[in-house]
Protein backbone atom coordinates (compact mmCIF):
# COMPACT_ATOMS: atom_id res chain seq x y z
CA UNK A 1 0.00 0.00 0.00
CA UNK A 2 0.98 3.31 -0.44
CA UNK A 3 1.43 6.17 1.89
CA UNK A 4 -1.49 8.07 0.99
CA UNK A 5 -3.45 4.58 1.16
CA UNK A 6 -2.30 4.27 4.17
CA UNK A 7 -3.26 7.55 5.46
CA UNK A 8 -6.53 7.52 4.85
CA UNK A 9 -7.14 3.70 5.27
CA UNK A 10 -7.91 3.21 1.97
CA UNK A 11 -6.66 0.66 -0.56
CA UNK A 12 -6.24 2.53 -4.07
CA UNK A 13 -9.13 0.35 -5.64
CA UNK A 14 -11.27 1.73 -3.15
CA UNK A 15 -10.42 5.12 -3.81
CA UNK A 16 -11.30 5.07 -7.17
CA UNK A 17 -14.71 3.62 -6.44
CA UNK A 18 -15.63 6.56 -4.27
CA UNK A 19 -14.71 8.67 -6.68
CA UNK A 20 -17.10 7.44 -9.16
CA UNK A 21 -19.82 7.65 -6.65
CA UNK A 22 -19.11 10.87 -5.93
CA UNK A 23 -18.83 11.81 -9.53
CA UNK A 24 -22.62 9.90 -10.66
CA UNK A 25 -23.93 11.90 -7.08
CA UNK A 26 -22.82 15.09 -8.65
CA UNK A 27 -24.03 14.25 -12.21
CA UNK A 28 -27.67 12.63 -10.56
CA UNK A 29 -27.61 16.16 -8.25
CA UNK A 30 -26.97 18.60 -10.88
CA UNK A 31 -29.84 17.14 -13.46
CA UNK A 32 -32.13 17.01 -10.47
CA UNK A 33 -31.58 20.95 -9.91
CA UNK A 34 -32.09 21.36 -13.91
CA UNK A 35 -35.11 19.59 -13.99
CA UNK A 36 -36.47 21.63 -10.63
CA UNK A 37 -35.40 25.27 -12.60
CA UNK A 38 -36.81 24.33 -15.52
CA UNK A 39 -40.06 23.39 -13.87
CA UNK A 40 -40.30 26.51 -11.88
CA UNK A 41 -39.04 28.51 -15.19
CA UNK A 42 -41.76 26.90 -17.77
CA UNK A 43 -44.89 28.34 -16.16
CA UNK A 44 -43.69 31.85 -15.97
CA UNK A 45 -42.20 31.92 -19.57
CA UNK A 46 -45.36 30.88 -20.57
CA UNK A 47 -47.35 33.00 -18.41
CA UNK A 48 -45.63 36.09 -20.83
CA UNK A 49 -47.30 34.83 -23.74
CA UNK A 50 -50.06 36.97 -25.15
CA UNK A 51 -53.68 35.68 -23.78
CA UNK A 52 -56.14 34.84 -26.32
CA UNK A 53 -58.31 37.85 -26.43
CA UNK A 54 -54.77 39.73 -27.47
CA UNK A 55 -54.62 37.21 -29.85
CA UNK A 56 -57.36 37.69 -31.51
CA UNK A 57 -57.25 41.40 -31.60
CA UNK A 58 -54.21 40.86 -33.91
CA UNK A 59 -56.04 42.52 -36.73
CA UNK A 60 -59.11 44.22 -37.54
CA UNK A 61 -61.23 45.47 -40.19
CA UNK A 62 -62.35 48.69 -39.98
CA UNK A 63 -65.48 49.93 -42.94
CA UNK A 64 -64.09 53.70 -43.76
CA UNK A 65 -67.48 54.69 -45.35
CA UNK A 66 -69.40 55.63 -42.80
CA UNK A 67 -66.54 58.71 -41.66
CA UNK A 68 -67.34 61.94 -42.85
CA UNK A 69 -64.50 64.55 -44.41
CA UNK A 70 -63.10 66.31 -42.16
CA UNK A 71 -63.33 63.39 -38.75
CA UNK A 72 -62.26 60.81 -37.51
CA UNK A 73 -62.92 58.12 -35.61
CA UNK A 74 -61.24 56.18 -32.90
CA UNK A 75 -60.97 52.30 -32.90
CA UNK A 76 -58.89 50.10 -30.50
CA UNK A 77 -56.24 47.45 -32.03
CA UNK A 78 -54.34 45.55 -29.24
CA UNK A 79 -55.85 47.32 -26.61
CA UNK A 80 -54.25 50.54 -27.84
CA UNK A 81 -56.37 53.48 -28.40
CA UNK A 82 -55.97 54.32 -32.99
CA UNK A 83 -56.91 57.28 -34.80
CA UNK A 84 -58.15 57.45 -38.38
CA UNK A 85 -58.99 60.95 -39.98
CA UNK A 86 -60.61 61.45 -42.76
CA UNK A 87 -58.84 64.84 -44.29
CA UNK A 88 -60.22 66.99 -46.45
CA UNK A 89 -58.06 68.23 -49.59
CA UNK A 90 -57.13 71.57 -47.31
CA UNK A 91 -55.96 69.80 -45.04
CA UNK A 92 -53.75 67.20 -47.06
CA UNK A 93 -52.37 70.24 -48.93
CA UNK A 94 -51.36 72.18 -45.79
CA UNK A 95 -49.68 68.59 -44.50
CA UNK A 96 -47.82 67.72 -47.93
CA UNK A 97 -46.55 71.84 -47.74
CA UNK A 98 -45.16 71.79 -44.56
CA UNK A 99 -41.25 72.37 -44.82
CA UNK A 100 -39.13 69.28 -43.25
CA UNK A 101 -36.67 71.93 -41.63
CA UNK A 102 -39.75 73.18 -39.63
CA UNK A 103 -40.74 69.24 -37.93
CA UNK A 104 -38.82 67.52 -35.00
CA UNK A 105 -39.41 64.63 -36.07
CA UNK A 106 -39.12 65.47 -40.22
CA UNK A 107 -41.46 62.88 -42.40
CA UNK A 108 -43.04 63.64 -45.17
CA UNK A 109 -46.53 63.26 -45.73
CA UNK A 110 -46.30 60.90 -48.18
CA UNK A 111 -44.22 58.61 -46.19
CA UNK A 112 -47.21 58.60 -43.42
CA UNK A 113 -50.03 57.29 -45.96
CA UNK A 114 -50.39 54.94 -48.25
CA UNK A 115 -50.72 56.61 -52.60
CA UNK A 116 -54.07 56.95 -53.71
CA UNK A 117 -55.39 56.77 -50.23
CA UNK A 118 -54.02 60.21 -49.41
CA UNK A 119 -57.24 61.23 -47.39
CA UNK A 120 -57.31 58.66 -44.81
CA UNK A 121 -54.07 58.70 -42.07
CA UNK A 122 -54.02 56.06 -39.52
CA UNK A 123 -51.60 56.77 -36.34
CA UNK A 124 -51.71 55.60 -32.99
CA UNK A 125 -53.64 57.77 -30.57
CA UNK A 126 -50.91 57.71 -28.15
CA UNK A 127 -48.99 60.86 -27.55
CA UNK A 128 -45.26 60.05 -28.02
CA UNK A 129 -44.60 62.14 -25.04
CA UNK A 130 -45.99 60.32 -21.84
CA UNK A 131 -48.57 58.56 -23.23
CA UNK A 132 -51.49 60.68 -23.11
CA UNK A 133 -54.45 60.33 -25.74
CA UNK A 134 -54.86 63.65 -27.33
CA UNK A 135 -57.75 64.85 -28.54
CA UNK A 136 -58.79 65.88 -32.21
CA UNK A 137 -61.03 63.16 -34.41
CA UNK A 138 -64.37 65.25 -33.67
CA UNK A 139 -64.58 68.56 -35.27
CA UNK A 140 -65.58 70.04 -32.03
CA UNK A 141 -62.29 69.31 -30.39
CA UNK A 142 -58.95 71.47 -29.65
CA UNK A 143 -56.73 70.46 -32.92
CA UNK A 144 -54.09 73.14 -31.72
CA UNK A 145 -52.73 75.43 -33.95
CA UNK A 146 -51.90 72.83 -36.59
CA UNK A 147 -55.57 71.17 -37.15
CA UNK A 148 -54.51 67.70 -36.11
CA UNK A 149 -54.42 66.47 -32.64
CA UNK A 150 -53.71 68.10 -29.23
CA UNK A 151 -52.72 66.69 -26.48
CA UNK A 152 -53.94 68.69 -23.27
CA UNK A 153 -52.04 67.12 -20.58
CA UNK A 154 -48.99 68.98 -21.81
CA UNK A 155 -49.33 70.96 -24.50
CA UNK A 156 -48.12 68.74 -27.50
CA UNK A 157 -49.46 69.41 -31.04
CA UNK A 158 -49.66 67.18 -34.20
CA UNK A 159 -50.51 68.01 -37.70
CA UNK A 160 -53.06 66.57 -39.56
CA UNK A 161 -50.42 63.84 -40.90
CA UNK A 162 -49.99 63.15 -37.07
CA UNK A 163 -46.17 64.56 -37.11
CA UNK A 164 -45.27 66.80 -33.85
CA UNK A 165 -45.34 70.02 -34.56
CA UNK A 166 -45.07 71.67 -31.02
CA UNK A 167 -44.49 71.14 -27.00
CA UNK A 168 -42.61 68.47 -25.50
CA UNK A 169 -43.51 65.39 -27.40
CA UNK A 170 -39.95 63.81 -29.52
CA UNK A 171 -41.90 61.96 -32.13
CA UNK A 172 -44.62 61.96 -34.52
CA UNK A 173 -47.70 59.61 -33.56
CA UNK A 174 -46.61 56.28 -34.53
CA UNK A 175 -48.11 54.70 -38.03
CA UNK A 176 -49.39 51.50 -37.81
CA UNK A 177 -49.32 48.43 -39.98
CA UNK A 178 -52.69 48.36 -42.39
CA UNK A 179 -53.57 47.59 -45.67
CA UNK A 180 -56.65 48.75 -48.01
CA UNK A 181 -58.80 46.15 -48.75
CA UNK A 182 -61.16 48.19 -50.41
CA UNK A 183 -61.29 52.00 -50.91
CA UNK A 184 -63.43 51.94 -47.96
CA UNK A 185 -62.21 49.34 -45.58
CA UNK A 186 -59.04 48.56 -44.18
CA UNK A 187 -57.38 45.94 -42.18
CA UNK A 188 -54.82 47.14 -38.99
CA UNK A 189 -52.14 44.54 -38.28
Amino acid sequence: MSAAAEATGHSPSEHGHDQGKRDFLILVASAGAAIGVGAIAWPLIDSMNPSSDVLALGSIEVDLAPIPEGQGITVVWRGKPTFIRHRTAKEIKAAQDVKLSELTDPQTDADRVKAGHEQWIIVSGICTHLGCIPIGNKATDNRGDFGGWFCPCHGSQYDTSGRVRHGPAPLNLAIYPYTFMSDTKIKIG
